[in-house]
């Protein structure tokens, strides 16, 4: 399976280098950082160590072989200590009234979740012998991200990249969609620094096109069209003889896009099966959207179904960390 870069939008023309992938297979704890000693390491050009955020309901460990993977490139990286039930903390925004106004503030009720990601940061600037550090952000990882850097104060960042996030908030008012976040990505919005890509500071934010949704109602076929050389992993593609479809593949896009309708507000719009495209973009910063990348680690594969985070997609992005 091929993984093709569809589309880069920049804030002022820009040239985009891809590198070659090297893969290390070592075994990671749980929670861990990891620092090499490499060619690369050894250079005058030493990558920057970085910092991966976790996404809603992940934990330390599903990024171990994104980990491994950097660590073949040379770049030292930490991951905050995150557990699957950590995430039950949030269950505290429900004592909030402004839970249930849509006003939520990510603050007092992500606290534990910042400060762990403060941790990291700490951690890894031990490796940046005075230099600056990158944070990734996986899914909800990218707008948390944002939260930390003005909370915490960004002067050691360099780049903040980010996997599949849900970066813009829904539209108000629209039938059938609920915020989700109950409020958290219009206060990110209002009040997080926007988007920029300077020597300073650089915001890369990467979309996946792994499915096209569809709405429950009106015209099931009014896909886009797909070029012959794209990958169609569960993409939803009319047979080119018949115009039909089986009925599980419209039933799943019609899944996925009410998924896709709750974050952007549109059903029939591309996605990486969880984040609609439209909404992983930010206006000033560099957007890259890749073809066939699925939105987690947990029920992925590298080939089949690879996410932001499999070797061959890695590929694509990580030069980014490397400049």
């Amino acid at each position: 399976m091929g993984f093709g870069m569809v589309g880069v939008s920049t804030p002022f023309p820009i040239s985009i280098f891809l590198t070659p992938t090297t893969t290390l297979q070592q075994p990671l704890n749980k929670h861990f950082s990891i620092g090499v000693t490499t060619e690369a390491s050894l250079s005058k050009t030493k990558p920057r160590p970085a910092v991966i955020l976790p996404g809603l309901g992940n934990n330390s460990s599903d990024y171990e072989k994104l980990g491994v993977t950097l660590q073949g490139y040379g770049v030292s990286i930490v991951v905050p200590k995150v557990s699957r039930i950590d995430w039950l903390r949030n269950a505290a925004g429900l004592l909030d009234g402004n839970y249930w106004r849509g006003t939520l503030s990510p603050r007092p009720v992500l606290d534990w979740y910042l400060e762990r990601v403060d941790e990291a940061v700490r951690e890894a600037m031990l490796m940046t012998e005075g230099e600056s550090l990158s944070l990734i952000g996986h899914s909800a990882g990218g707008w948390l991200a944002r939260v930390y850097m003005e909370e915490f104060g960004n002067s050691s960042i360099s780049l903040l990249l980010t996997l599949g996030s849900p970066l813009m908030p829904p539209s108000k008012d629209l039938p059938g969609v609920i915020d989700q976040t109950r409020g958290l990505l219009n206060y990110v919005e209002r009040s997080c620094a926007k988007a920029v890509y300077t020597p300073e500071l650089k915001y890369v934010c990467i979309a996946g096109r792994y499915i096209q949704g569809e709405r429950f109602f009106g015209n099931s076929n009014s896909l886009v069209p797909i070029d012959s050389e794209q990958p169609v992993t569960e993409v939803a593609v009319m047979n080119n003889t018949n115009q039909s479809r089986s009925v599980s593949t419209v039933a799943r896009a019609r899944f996925i896009g009410q998924g896709y309708k709750q974050v952007c507000g549109q059903a029939d719009v591309w996605g990486d099966g969880v984040v609609p495209e439209v909404s992983s973009h930010l206006q000033g910063a560099l957007n890259i959207t890749l073809d066939g990348v699925y939105h987690s680690p947990v029920g992925s594969d590298d080939t089949q179904r690879p996410w932001y985070g499999s070797p061959a997609v890695v590929d694509k992005w990580v030069h980014h960390l490397l400049s």
